[in-house]
């Protein structure tokens, strides 16, 4: 099977400041990946990276055989890599449908009614403005909105992070129901580690901008010795 997207020895950071250092890896339609480490280590950036908003300091990127280091953000979203933000990025005076078909591209599997049959909360806000949201509404929002591009990458950065502990749940069975019957590849960054694990096929820790350990994701969740020295969690 081709590969979907290829990064080979890439270099990237900010400026002249190299923060991603020599980061391999490849991905094949379907799959999913945990993107795990300590604060600090990279782990946005990478994902930033995929999307064309850090500087390149080496390396190689392609996307379905073609170059995607040359490629406009925009261009890459429209290619079918969508990105939800940590910061979700709602915008305070459009409306939740407004927010979706703003960012809609036909001819896919996620059109509006779709994002209301998956997401019936949203479908309940859908006159509500964006800063008339829950934290949790937002998160749910800005997957939803990056849903209705169609990629077929989906970029998630801390997805979990600021929502209270009934929410995080309710996401956990959107983000797994996504990874098991949408066909799209994924990758999750989290600091919650074994719930990134439980989530997904592969992991890739991160440590000082570089890939310190590729495992799939049940091996390191049953290897806790080695999960605990990796990403330093409790």
């Amino acid at each position: 099977m081709p590969e979907l997207l290829i990064m080979d020895r890439v270099s990237a950071g900010y400026g002249d400041a190299v923060t991603l250092e020599q980061i391999s890896l490849a991905l094949h339609d379907g799959d999913s990946v945990a993107l795990l480490g300590r604060n600090g280590v990279g782990k946005t950036t990478l994902l930033i990276t995929l999307m064309g908003l850090t500087r390149i300091h080496g390396g190689s990127m392609r996307w379905r055989g073609s170059d995607l280091l040359s490629m406009q953000t925009f261009r890459r979203a429209r290619a079918g890599i969508g990105w939800v933000p940590q910061e979700r990025s709602v915008f305070a005076s459009l409306t939740v449908e407004e927010h979706l078909t703003a960012a809609a591209r036909p001819g896919g599997e996620w059109n509006v009614a779709r994002v209301y049959a998956t997401f019936p909360r949203l479908a309940e806000r859908r006159r509500n403005m964006g800063n008339q949201l829950s934290g949790g509404e937002q998160q749910v929002l800005a997957i939803a909105r990056a849903l209705m591009a169609n990629p077929s990458l989906l970029l998630l950065d801390e997805p979990m992070e600021g929502l209270a502990p009934l929410i995080v749940q309710e996401m956990i069975v959107v983000i797994r129901n996504l990874i098991n019957n949408s066909g799209m590849a994924v990758i999750l960054a989290e600091q919650h580690a074994r719930l990134a694990l439980s989530l997904t096929q592969k992991a890739i820790v991160l440590d000082r901008g570089r890939v310190v350990h590729i495992a799939d994701s049940a091996s390191l969740l049953r290897d806790p010795d080695t999960l605990q020295r990796l990403v330093a969690i409790s």
